[in-house]
């Protein structure tokens, strides 16, 4: 099994290095583990990523960033699940979400709807349990549930493993919702007074892989974007360079995929001495 072979892998004295890609309390086994040989372990690991939309973000901004947390059905390390919105337009927002996830068409994949469909179900029944667990957790916790819920998606079979899409309103940080990596399709929006409020939102959690900014002035989102603490940040697109390096700060991580970086992490230094010419 995986926890097995990785074990094997990260003690064993002749693995010179592992990379994990996982979650968060996986990669933390594997550093302890790889420490045994001194060997090299690098990771990427899970998120709880944020856009900070700023006062003078538009409408496509909002829809743009809100559901990007349903691709992959919620199941993407750097799904952005929190959405920082400024108080002076805030219930605005959540209903310019709301729309947008009310639009969301859940459906089977064998259906005869399945090409007319956005999202399906989510990969087993542990996940499903898991995202269950959180909604009702945030319900629980005082948070307003906006859309979504744990009624099964309209047209959906009873025994399959689908997600309404779910939005949550006035989130606090400390809530567990805001704090956990669900991993499946819900969105918590968090209100916030002051820029700089909205940045320390965003960078309160022990993740930093992901991260998001949207306005209408792009260099004003870009000096917003300087200041968190994540491995990637968006700025008003969802576009990567295929030469951007990808991974986390903080226990999203210490890997990088992709570009010159992500070839890096396998590579050693040798220095090879020898005489001077005559």
């Amino acid at each position: 099994t995986g926890p097995k072979v990785g074990e094997v892998l990260a003690t064993h004295p002749l693995v010179n290095m592992v990379s994990f890609t996982g979650s968060t309390d996986v990669g933390r086994r594997l550093h302890s583990l790889g420490a045994s040989t001194v060997k090299r372990v690098r990771t990427e690991l899970g998120g709880r990523s944020a856009t900070i939309v700023l006062p003078d973000a538009t409408t496509d901004q909002i829809e743009m960033m809100a559901t990007h947390v349903l691709g992959n059905s919620g199941q993407s390390c750097d799904a952005l699940g929190r959405m920082v919105a400024p108080a002076s337009r805030y219930e605005e927002i959540v209903q310019i979400a709301r729309a947008a996830f009310e639009n969301i068409k859940v459906v089977e994949a064998s259906s005869d709807n399945a090409d007319r469909g956005d999202l399906g179900p989510v990969a087993s029944k542990t996940q499903f349990d898991k995202i269950r667990s959180y909604i009702q957790i945030g319900i629980d916790e005082g948070a307003r549930l906006v859309t979504g819920g744990l009624e099964a998606p309209p047209d959906t079979p009873a025994s399959g493993y689908f997600i309404r899409p779910t939005i949550f309103a006035d989130v606090r940080n400390d809530m567990t919702i805001a704090r956990d990596e669900i991993f499946g399709p819900v969105l918590c929006i968090i209100p916030y007074e002051s820029e700089e409020e909205a940045i320390d939102i965003a960078n309160d959690t022990i993740y930093g892989l992901s991260n998001a900014v949207i306005g209408s002035d792009q260099e004003h989102a870009m000096r917003v974007a300087a200041q968190l603490r994540s491995g990637q940040v968006y700025v008003n697109t969802l576009e990567r360079s295929p030469r951007a390096p990808f991974g986390g700060y903080k226990q999203s991580g210490d890997g990088r995929e992709i570009g010159v970086q992500g070839l890096e992490d396998f590579l050693e230094v040798k220095s090879i001495n020898r005489p001077k010419a005559k």
